[in-house]
């Protein structure tokens, strides 16, 4: 499907092919501390199909424990988190933040990652009431 989506602020836009399917939920320590949530929801870019279209992010460059290295673009003027990506030459797979995305609607995730990391709370993520709230 064809998605596009944006930053915060409107500065940083892209567009990008994924399948619905493909929609995942990180509950890592990295995941947790780079959204300042309980976890991370992406959405998988189809390899090749990223394209910004405007804007110029700040990559940070996180080097796992397993040595692995990835970037982790942001916006420099609000801080959303806009993709996760390996290093190397294109094609590749992006990992799409969730809230950047326009048609999130449609994204559902299907698996759950890292979750021996994961807040005892998340689970029972239903049970907590909740309330409208107006601005």
């Amino acid at each position: 499907m064809k998605i596009d989506g944006h930053c915060h602020w409107g500065y940083i836009a892209f567009e990008a092919e994924a399948d619905p399917a493909r929609t995942g939920m990180c509950n890592s320590t990295d995941c947790q501390a780079l959204t300042g949530g309980a976890f991370g929801v992406t959405i998988a870019a189809e390899p090749g199909s990223f394209r910004l279209l405007s804007g110029d992010p700040t990559i940070y460059v996180k080097t796992a424990d397993s040595g692995t290295k990835r970037q982790h673009p942001f916006c420099p003027r609000c801080g959303s988190p806009i993709y996760a990506t390996g290093l190397g030459d294109e094609p590749k797979p992006y990992s799409l933040g969730f809230g950047t995305v326009r048609q999130r609607a449609h994204f559902t995730p299907v698996r759950q990652i890292w979750t021996r990391s994961r807040a005892a709370w998340v689970t029972h993520i239903a049970d907590i009431p909740g309330v409208e709230m107006q601005s």
